[in-house]
């Protein structure tokens, strides 16, 4: 889906396709730098960063391993119940692996600190990071990330991954929800 096929329920453009597409490229390019004669498996967490780990990993001009793991940290409303759970877990043991999380957006960071330290404590030779877009002012906790594509405001954004109630994952840009979608 185009952003002008929902311009109405938009703000800001914040990055366009191409914007998205090039900032994917170049962070390949460090990743195959840093790994090189490495084959580094790629995490993606679901359900946002499908759009970002499809394009990294296609980007991508090496020998990679992928999977996959949900995590939650909300119960039924919009706010995090500060208890993380294992929704999906991965498929891969990861002792001795390189992993590089790939996320499509880091907020608070308290998921993704708690997720860092699980991934560690199972034996895992590195873990990095790499994140699309990031909310600094949004940060309730540093996380050390390896591989940032940009920063971005503390709006509430959608597209590439991104959802408000399930749509809006398609969108091809990220973009500000205008507040009358979700008031």
């Amino acid at each position: 889906m185009r952003l002008d096929d929902v311009r109405d329920d938009l703000t800001d453009v914040l990055l366009t396709e191409e914007q998205i597409h090039d900032k994917i490229a170049e962070l390949a390019r460090r990743i195959e730098a840093d790994y090189a004669g490495r084959k580094p498996l790629l995490v993606g967490v679901l359900k946002g960063a499908v759009m970002v780990m499809a394009d990294l990993a296609r980007e991508l001009r090496m020998h990679i391993d992928m999977d996959w793991m949900a995590v939650s940290s909300y119960g039924a409303g919009t706010k995090s119940s500060g208890v993380v759970r294992i929704l999906k877990d991965l498929d891969t043991d990861l002792s001795g692996r390189d992993v590089l999380i790939v996320e499509d957006i880091i907020d608070s960071g308290l998921t993704l600190s708690w997720l860092l330290g699980n991934l560690q404590s199972r034996g895992a030779a590195s873990v990095k990071i790499c994140a699309l877009l990031r909310k600094p002012d949004a940060a309730k906790v540093e996380v050390d990330v390896e591989y940032i594509g940009f920063d971005i405001p503390n709006d509430f954004v959608v597209g590439y991954g991104l959802d408000y109630a399930e749509s809006y994952r398609n969108l091809r840009g990220v973009a500000v929800l205008a507040p009358h979608v979700y008031e």
